[in-house]
């Protein structure tokens, strides 16, 4: 059987961060960044709240799996194995202005990729987390 044939049908579903409290990542994610709840469950049995944000439907876009564990009190250790997640946007540059006007931790300021062309940037979310900004490539 063919590879092509192996992984078809495949996408990239959601990815899934746990946070320490889901009040402020909804208002990052979503107030600040534009996503919206799509679904939000609780779990009394496991203590937890699963909630997933996203620019688009689940069936046709990536989104974001923010998991909040009621009774976690000390912050996630990240890991170096964790990178980061990316919301494209028209203008990083407007984009970092306008989220550092409102207290937005800018980690890595507007510019050129190191050895590429793509103008990127970073901020972090309330917990840390790292998201690149990174402008939308326009083509003709």
């Amino acid at each position: 059987m063919s590879e092509k044939k192996l992984f078809s049908g495949f996408r990239l579903a959601h990815t899934m961060l746990r946070v320490l409290n889901l009040d402020l990542s909804l208002k990052f994610y979503c107030d600040t960044l534009g996503m919206k709840i799509l679904r939000k469950n609780d779990y009394p049995d496991g203590r937890f709240t699963n909630t997933f944000i996203g620019y688009g439907l689940e069936t046709d876009s990536p989104t974001l799996e923010l998991t909040y564990n009621w009774d976690q009190k000390e912050p996630y250790e990240k890991g170096n194995g964790w990178g980061h997640i990316c919301i494209e946007t028209p203008n990083v540059y407007q984009a970092c202005e306008n989220l550092a006007a409102i207290g937005i931790k800018i980690t890595r300021p507007p510019g050129p990729m190191k050895h590429g062309t793509r103008i990127i940037a970073f901020c972090e979310d309330p917990d840390g987390y790292k998201v690149e900004l990174n402008e939308k490539i326009i083509t003709k």
